[in-house]
């Protein structure tokens, strides 16, 4: 666990930082660790529809975990609409296209509306801390999707150095039931 700069801007720059420093192969290997984590819990166990993302560079990687996955349970990813996520179910690699905003994959197909159906969300972050709070990349997307999903089990996935004492949280953020981290 780091000390904390209070400033969101410092803490995402020097996260940016730390991410750069750790090679590709490391982050698959810590990434791989974290999920078979999720896989083991409680939650995920039992859960029929689960929402994941499909992972950017800088994130727990979660490629593998989608395709190892999605023809046991209902997985859903998110696909960016403007300032809001709608989510779509994962199909398998060819349903996935480049999305508008930031060329992350994004299922094809219908979209998913089901909120309430939704048992378990993945959700990564920038930092966390040890009571479930998140800091993420500033937009917001999560913090009004995770508001619309209020009995899905939230788990934050992290590397261990984003887990810091505390993180500067504000009143419309949502806390993660549990942040798993290598």
């Amino acid at each position: 666990m780091g000390e904390i700069p209070m400033d969101k801007s410092e803490v995402r720059k020097r996260m940016r930082e730390l991410k750069r420093a750790v090679p590709p192969e490391e982050k698959l290997r810590r990434s791989a660790l974290i999920m078979e984590r999720v896989e083991q819990t409680e939650a995920f166990r039992k859960a029929k529809v689960v929402l994941l993302y499909w992972s950017m560079a800088d994130e727990v990687q979660t490629h593998a975990f989608v395709e190892r996955w999605y023809r046991a349970k209902t997985l859903l990813l998110p696909c960016v609409d403007g300032d809001d996520l709608r989510l779509r179910p994962y199909t398998g690699p060819d349903c996935l296209v480049a999305g508008e905003q930031f060329g992350i994959g994004e299922p094809t197909g219908p979209e998913w509306n089901d909120l309430e159906a939704v048992e378990l969300i993945v959700v990564p972050g920038v930092a966390f801390d040890k009571e479930g709070h998140r800091m993420g990349r500033g937009r917001g997307f999560y913090d009004r999707l995770l508001k619309s999903t209020p009995r899905a089990v939230k788990i934050g996935v992290a590397y261990g150095f984003q887990m810091l004492d505390a993180v500067p949280v504000e009143p419309h953020d949502v806390n993660m039931n549990l942040v798993i981290h290598d």
